[in-house]
């Protein structure tokens, strides 16, 4: 099955082995980027530099249910895969390279011995990265890294890319990800990409579609309390307390009752552990997480985003 002459869709692990094999064969690098659908530019952004770095692109579709709690959006979240499949086949058709495949499989393919949402009667084998995944994210949602986490090592089991491709803007989720491919000698390279935002500085999420257009403008206050806590941190130009650039952030962030701020942390750039001050040349990275109310009135979108301090 095809969208495009050049592109194969897969449904089964098996043929995605088969394809890999071929490119092994080949003498062929392959770049991966995982997707739960709802494609924008963010992932498009993703995909253009695997194009750039790698012989072979294979891109894969599949909203995860292990990393949604039983109260959580998993029937709700967005599933667009006639317009995914249509931007992966049309989006790169005049770049040197396109997308060679795009992996969608079923649950029961990635779940063999089943899925349940609640984590006391799941069964089977699961990943869990102890140390940066407990914390920040973590807190509100605790199962969400150890399903990420079971996810990615299937996935790299399935498709054994030379590099893997993700976005600055799930920064823990990045650095669980780095260590969940150092600690079980996983022969891939992860690279992480900036973030990619919208005109106003929204960071790019498939999430942003459940917002009304007002909404989604109004959270442009995201990202400009994110900048203004990094401004007032390099106008020191020494250490500075957290405390303080914590206040900075609060000030523009707590200004719309719009969005009810879930947490904004400083954390170690590389241990997540909280601390009381940021240095230059060491640095952190801000992390945050909003709710706002979703455009049909029924429940409420969590958006994230982050900056990095040096």
């Amino acid at each position: 099955m095809t969208i495009a002459e050049s592109i194969k869709v897969f449904r089964t692990i098996q043929q995605v082995r088969q394809w890999r094999l071929q490119c092994l064969l080949n003498g062929k690098s392959v770049g991966f980027v995982p997707t739960m659908g709802a494609l924008h530019d963010g992932h498009c952004s993703l995909v253009n530099q695997s194009l750039k770095d790698n012989d072979n692109t294979v891109v894969s579709i599949f909203v995860n249910p292990s990393q949604f709690a039983p109260h959580e959006d998993l029937d709700s979240y967005p599933r667009t895969i006639d317009s995914d499949l249509n931007i992966l086949a049309n989006k790169f058709k005049n770049y040197t390279k396109q997308v060679d495949a795009i992996f969608i499989p079923k649950i029961s393919e990635m779940y063999p011995s089943g899925i349940e949402l609640d984590i006391s009667k799941q069964r089977g084998a699961f990943v869990t990265v102890k140390g940066c995944s407990e914390q920040l994210e973590g807190v509100t949602r605790p199962q969400f890294f150890r399903g990420v986490a079971t996810v990615v090592t299937k996935l790299l089991n399935v498709v054994k890319p030379t590099n893997i491709y993700f976005g600055q803007k799930d920064a823990q989720q990045c650095i669980v990800i780095k260590n969940l491919v150092k600690d079980l000698l996983i022969d891939t390279n992860v690279k992480i990409m900036p973030t990619l935002r919208e005109t106003n500085g929204l960071a790019m999420s498939s999430r942003n579609e459940y917002l009304s257009p007002q909404t989604r403008q109004e959270a442009s206050i995201i990202y400009k309390s994110l900048q203004t806590g990094k401004q007032y941190y390099e106008s020191k130009n020494s250490v500075v307390s957290s405390k303080d650039i914590l206040h900075e952030i609060h000030s523009i962030l707590d200004s719309n009752p719009t969005f009810k701020t879930e947490y904004v942390s400083i954390n170690h750039p590389e241990t997540l552990d909280e601390i009381e001050n940021v240095e230059p040349g060491t640095g952190a990275l801000i992390t945050l997480a909003v709710v706002a109310p979703k455009q049909d009135g029924v429940g409420r979108a969590r958006l994230i985003d982050n900056i990095i301090l040096h």
